[in-house]
């Protein structure tokens, strides 16, 4: 039996702590609880019940935040709110460039496998010009599926139309990452702080740059 494994085809990658910092994490509502004085246990709880929902492409943007911050009278307007959101979004050029540059040399099909509202996820694509190099984005708001729900790496594989072997998937959650090793594909755990160690674990799987 051959145990060499397959040459890697694809890239499937998450956008929130591997090339983008995450849309609107806890350290994005604490900012925002301080820039527009709000109660940040409220906030929190309110995010809790109802984010989710949002990230499956239930809900508009406009509709979480009726429900989480304004479900009463403000004094500043939800559109002066929406561009702080968006603003807290910051690049990692870093492991942007060497996800471009390892797509150059081997030919790599890239896709996004992320949990993100679609009003976030489009300012973040457009922004960051995360289309100029990525393929297919299977975001949760566009295919109503969540991580960890396996569907939402399958859709991706259907998609994508690549096989699981030949795919390596980076998120920066372990879970996340043991799942799709479940699934077949292989994985790595991001972390940010050391992209160093995500291009060694790619140049192990065949992925070197000179």
């Amino acid at each position: 039996m051959n145990s060499t494994p397959a040459p890697v085809t694809a890239l499937f990658l998450d956008i929130g702590g591997v090339m983008l910092t995450n849309g609107w994490d806890r350290k994005a509502r604490e900012a925002a609880a301080k820039q527009f004085n709000l109660d940040l246990d409220d906030l929190n709880d309110r995010h809790r019940m109802t984010f989710d929902t949002y990230e499956a492409g239930k809900l508009s943007l406009d509709e979480y935040l009726k429900r989480a911050v304004f479900y009463k009278e403000r004094p500043f307007t939800i559109e002066e709110f929406k561009t702080f959101m968006y603003d807290q979004s910051v690049a990692y050029p870093e492991m942007i460039d060497l996800i471009k540059a390892l797509k150059a040399k081997y030919n790599l099909k890239i896709a996004v496998v992320n949990n993100e509202g679609r009003e976030l996820n489009e300012h973040r694509i457009r922004t960051f010009k995360l289309n100029e190099f990525v393929d297919f984005f299977i975001s949760s708001c566009f295919v109503h599926f969540r991580k960890p729900d396996v569907d939402i790496w399958k859709v991706a594989l259907d998609i994508a139309q690549v096989p699981k072997e030949g795919v390596v998937y980076i998120d920066d959650r372990n879970m996340f990452a043991q799942v799709a090793e479940g699934l077949g594909l292989r994985a790595i755990t991001h972390n940010y702080k050391n992209v160093g160690q995500t291009r060694q674990a790619l140049a192990d799987m065949g992925l070197k740059l000179d």
